[in-house]
């Protein structure tokens, strides 16, 4: 998946998703960037039409962007199917070069993951979803592949919840106005009732844990990494294959995580503030 990959029908971004505009507001931008969005793992490939309906702009109008970019070199044509270039991942180096937060974090994950012998991430919150800035992969548990940039909807996943669980209450009804709670999986949790159940839970325990929730098979811990002034500014997590059946065997294998994760997200945080990064 690039920097824009999304999961399922939330990759797409459509001109009436966009808020009101001020008066600083470029609408030509604002539709080309609807169109690179608009590209994604299920749609790598689209013709005319489809982008044109995916994004909700006319075909004329879509057919100008499209071989604006074709000629920018951020997308390519055969005549009748358009596709992304490597040149759009630029756009999404940009920021991440930024950060120092995933550079800083790489060691201590890859050290979790050599303990632990399983995969682990970091992410932040970004509208309704996690984008990942960083990840540590072992042996493949989840059927779509996962790098920086990769994004879900933040509701499914234990460090979305993590990162949920720190907003004000303000910010979790904005997130609950925009957010589809579409389920993934049958075990999907898809009520603002239940997810806001889960995230108290999430704030007394200090870790979130979502079992196959994303994809059937998928369990997975994660805690928060927090700020020089306590905030959490991002989460980690540990990837695991639902192998443990049993409730007791569940509970005791997270108990025995979480000190790790929070060992490494320490970690993580400090030398983030000697950075001068957090």
């Amino acid at each position: 998946m690039t920097f824009w990959d999304g999961c399922g029908e939330k990759g797409g971004v459509t001109m009436s998703e966009i808020a009101a505009p001020g008066d600083q507001f470029v609408q030509s931008l604002a539709r080309g960037l609807a169109v690179i969005r608009a590209f994604d793992a299920e749609h790598q490939e689209m013709t005319l039409s489809e982008v044109a309906a995916r994004t909700e702009l006319t075909r004329a109008t879509a057919r100008r962007f499209l071989h604006t970019l074709v000629e920018l070199g951020y997308m390519r044509t055969d005549g009748r199917l358009f596709t992304l270039t490597p040149l759009v991942l630029q756009l999404g180096y940009a920021y991440l070069s930024g950060q120092r937060l995933p550079e800083l974090a790489q060691p201590f994950l890859e050290d979790l993951s050599r303990r632990e012998g399983e995969s682990t991430s970091m992410a932040v919150l970004d509208g309704t979803d996690i984008v990942y800035l960083a990840r540590i992969h072992t042996r493949r548990i989840i059927s779509v592949g996962i790098s920086p940039g990769t994004r879900f909807p933040a509701h499914v996943t234990s460090m979305g919840r993590v990162l949920l669980a720190a907003l004000s209450p303000a910010e979790l009804d904005g997130y609950f106005a925009a957010a589809s709670l579409v389920p993934l999986t049958p075990r999907t949790l898809t009520s603002r009732g239940a997810i806001e159940a889960e995230l108290t839970r999430v704030r007394a325990q200090g870790y979130a844990v979502v079992d196959q929730e994303l994809e059937v098979g998928l369990r997975s811990v994660a805690v928060p990494v927090l700020g020089t002034d306590g905030r959490t500014v991002a989460a980690i997590n540990l990837a695991l294959s639902a192998r443990l059946d049993g409730a007791e065997d569940r509970a005791a294998e997270v108990q025995r995580l979480v000190p790790e994760l929070r060992k490494t997200a320490a970690g993580i945080a400090d030398a983030a503030r000697a950075a001068g990064a957090a």
